[in-house]
């Protein structure tokens, strides 16, 4: 049995990507699953599944009530905009549950250039005050901008010698352009005033 649906597309900062917002939650709050291609998706979303049929789409990201989608350079947004809200409308009207089950976190630990594959809930390592300062400092001052850019940002570590903090990107922020001028802009400014000892801040791709 089919319900009303509402989405709408949102353009974001990193062009290869649309935002497409639905009138409900897609998953809960707080949890973030993003599937770099269509066997990764297989037994955890059968919504990602159907995304991936179509040829130009590369990767998917699902938080909140919005789900963030790649695409290749083979298509113009302008031609598949309205085709992609169309599909993604009738299948959230005819299916209740988007995510069926979420998936267990992967990360690189061997290559700090990239964290990998699918993410829920990310395990950050908060085991001082300090971790918690910046971590609430991420959840009420970045998170809700991020999320507007159909995106995510997880705090993943501090390390007291240097300084630095360690945060991942997912969602639209992962590979945009126009990331690394926000990170350092925007959230290595705002932690530093609030923070002096941090230094300097520090992004992992999803």
């Amino acid at each position: 049995m089919s319900r009303p649906v509402t989405i709408y597309a949102e353009m974001t900062p990193n062009p290869n990507t649309m935002k497409y917002v639905a009138d409900h939650m897609l998953v809960e709050s707080g949890v973030v699953v993003e599937f770099l291609n269509s066997s990764e998706a297989k037994g955890y979303s059968t919504f990602a599944e159907a995304l991936f049929n179509f040829p130009f789409v590369t990767r998917i990201f699902i938080a909140q009530n919005f789900v963030t989608v790649y695409k290749n350079d083979m298509v113009e947004w302008s031609d598949v905009t309205m085709e992609l809200r169309e599909f993604i409308k009738e299948w959230l009207m005819g299916n209740e549950n988007p995510v069926q089950e979420i998936p267990k976190q992967v990360v690189a630990a061997s290559n700090k250039e990239k964290s990998i594959s699918t993410t829920t809930n990310l395990a950050p390592e908060i085991n001082t005050k300090k971790d918690q300062q910046i971590v609430d400092l991420i959840d009420e001052y970045v998170q809700p901008a991020v999320e507007q850019d159909g995106g995510a940002i997880h705090f993943q570590s501090y390390d007291e010698e240097s300084g630095a903090v360690t945060v991942i990107l997912k969602g639209s922020c992962s590979g945009c352009p126009s990331s690394t001028a926000t990170l350092k802009g925007g959230v290595e400014n705002l932690l530093k005033s609030h923070l002096p000892d941090i230094k300097e801040v520090v992004a992992l791709n999803g």
